[in-house]
């Protein structure tokens, strides 16, 4: 049994009360902010959030061919395939699909005939606030990349469904947010073919 929703307007059940913030750490990219709290008790708490624009990841799949990128990720220290994805941090407030769009094109050349909506998501909202769309690109056709200055070494490949697939099982993609899209994809494709719709 699920407990009842809390009324319209009403803050949402365990939702923190903030009683100070401030501005750790800034830079172009992202913003580090600390929250002083009370819990729903009444306690004191401690929050850092990390603050950073809108951003997309692009599912390039036509038929039965996804088109990945494979860069190498420095917190970690590895490379890695993964599915087109970033922000523009110069316009946060940019349309959703046109950031799409964009990042597809800069980082494969691709250019997509269609693009389908499948969902928004989280990269990871126990300590940032950053949502993403998720999108189904597809009529590809290809066209010259622009890489950013920190996009050096990016490289693209092609593959068919079930070499995605391995690429995931033994760790090749270890992107969370690349392993979700092309759940979503499976999901909403599945759907369709029920008679259900995106």
């Amino acid at each position: 049994m699920t407990a009842p929703e809390p009324p319209e307007g009403a803050p949402a059940r365990g939702a923190l009360r903030v009683t100070a913030s401030r501005i750790v750490y800034e830079n172009h990219w992202m913003r580090l902010r600390e929250d002083r709290t009370l819990l729903p008790d009444g306690s004191p708490g401690l929050y850092s959030v990390v603050e950073k624009p809108p951003a997309a990841v692009i599912v390039p799949c036509d038929g039965d061919r996804m088109w990945l990128v494979n860069q190498y990720r420095h917190p970690v220290g590895e490379r890695f395939w993964e599915l087109p994805q970033g922000a523009w941090e110069e316009r946060p407030d940019a349309i959703p699909e046109e950031i799409a769009r964009g990042e597809l094109a800069e980082e494969t050349g691709l250019r997509a005939g269609t693009m389908v909506h499948l969902g928004r998501m989280f990269y990871n909202y126990g300590f940032a606030n950053q949502r993403f769309d998720v999108w189904h690109a597809s009529d590809l056709v290809e066209g010259e990349q622009r890489l950013e200055l920190t996009e050096q070494g990016l490289e693209v490949g092609c593959f068919g469904l079930a070499e995605v697939d391995a690429l995931i099982l033994d760790g090749s993609i270890a992107d969370a947010a690349s392993v979700a899209a092309i759940g979503l994809l499976r999901l909403r494709a599945g759907a369709d073919a029920d008679g259900g719709g995106a």
